[in-house]
Formats: structure tokens, sequence, C-alpha cells
């Protein structure tokens, strides 16, 4: 059976990408198959050649398995983006049922969400937190919560925490999305008090701009971010 990772975030924009990316580089580095799957993609229209964050993260990474089930043209939350084009997006129980299809065969399978926890995935009021749920009947299943270095992280990643475990779910660890070159005092003090409040370890703390280096010296350096299995 598989073990799929769940990547959330604390907030939009705090690096589920480059996290994703990097623990499938640390997957692949230590032997393991490695799937990448991103439920909803939203912000590209679907005949749009950009590649999405699956594909960036696959490339980055190395993974030579990624998946990226339904694409929305707006850049906003996938159910309110569904609506203005007048779709209806599988109920999350129905992509669970297609990730765990479309990676048959995979040791792990990186599946990125949209946003935070709470954000619909369906327009049947559906989240990631559902979604989860629905593969814990294909495999073991853990959540990794991507987290701001800067002050506000501290309410919002417990926050965040909560609710995963308020859904029956497990939280893994946290990672720091971006850690500056240059930290100030709030960004410090996090550092060393996100595992007190979030009641969990810290996985990793990813440099900032690190997204856009060359694969190979992404690839090079992953294993290093990640401070325990």
């Amino acid at each position: 059976m598989s073990t799929y990772v769940v990547v959330s975030g604390t907030d939009t924009g705090v690096g589920k990408t480059v996290t994703t990316a990097a623990l499938a580089a640390h997957g692949r580095a230590g032997g393991s198959r490695v799937a990448i799957v991103k439920p909803v993609q939203t912000g590209l229209p679907a005949d749009d050649a950009v590649a999405g964050d699956a594909l960036v993260a696959a490339g980055l990474s190395g993974c030579d398995e990624a998946h990226e089930l339904v694409r929305l043209a707006d850049p906003l939350a996938p159910d309110v983006a569904a609506r203005r084009a007048g779709r209806m997006l599988p109920p999350v129980a129905e992509l669970a049922e297609l990730v765990a299809t479309r990676t048959t065969g995979a040791d792990v399978v990186l599946v990125e969400g949209s946003g935070g926890v709470r954000v619909r995935l369906d327009t049947s009021g559906g989240t990631l937190l559902g979604l989860a749920r629905g593969l814990q009947w294909h495999g073991d299943v853990r959540v990794v919560v991507v987290a701001r270095a800067g002050l506000g992280t501290l309410n919002h990643t417990e926050l965040t925490c909560d609710a995963v475990r308020g859904a029956g779910l497990d939280v893994e660890g946290v990672v720091i999305g971006s850690w500056p070159t240059g930290p100030d005092l709030a960004e410090r003090s996090n550092r060393e008090e996100l595992a007190r409040v979030a009641g969990c370890r810290v996985l990793a703390v990813l440099p900032a701009g690190c997204g856009g280096w060359s694969p190979v010296r992404f690839r090079a350096a992953a294993a290093g971010w990640l401070l325990a299995d």
C-alpha cells in the first residue's frame, strides 16, 4: 500500500510546491517510487501550456510521475473558480479515488492542496481534509503543514494543525516554506517556537528562493533540508 503525504499550508503562497518538490527529492534519494498529484489547479486555463504546480515540483525533484486532476482558469479558490466557469467539480471522495487509481504502484504519493486546509476543493463543500480521509481507505495518510516564517505564523500554524487533528488526521510535521537570508527577531523566534505551539516537529526549513534554483542544485540540497524522516 502507498503512503500518502498530504501537503497543505497555513495560507496560499507559503511554499507548498517547493516543499512538495523537496519531499519528492528526498523520497527518490531514499529509493522510493514517488508520485506527485495536484487535485485542483487554479489560475491556468485548460489549454494553457504553462506547467502547473505538480509539473513544477516534478521538474525540480526529478520525479517522473506527476498528475493534475482538474484545472481552472481563474486564480481563485477552486469552488469559486468552478462556479465562475459554470463547472461542477468532482466531490473530494471521488478525487481521492482518482488519486489512488492514478498512482497505483507508487510507494509515496505527495498530494499538494490548494491554499489552506479549509479551502473548498469541490462545489459541495468538501475540503482537503475530506480528501485526506478518503485516502485512508487506500493507505497510510500523513499531513505536512507548510508555514510562513514571519509574524503571525504561530497562530496560523496552530489553527491549521488543530483543524487537521480535529478531522481525525495526524500532523507529520511543519515545514517553514521560505527562510530569509537575514531573518528578523520574529522569524528567529518563530523558528524556535513553532514545534511547541504546533505540537509536532519542524521537518524542514527551506531557503528563500530555492524554487528558482536549477534542478541539479535543488536535488543536491533537498536531503539536507529535511531534518527528520
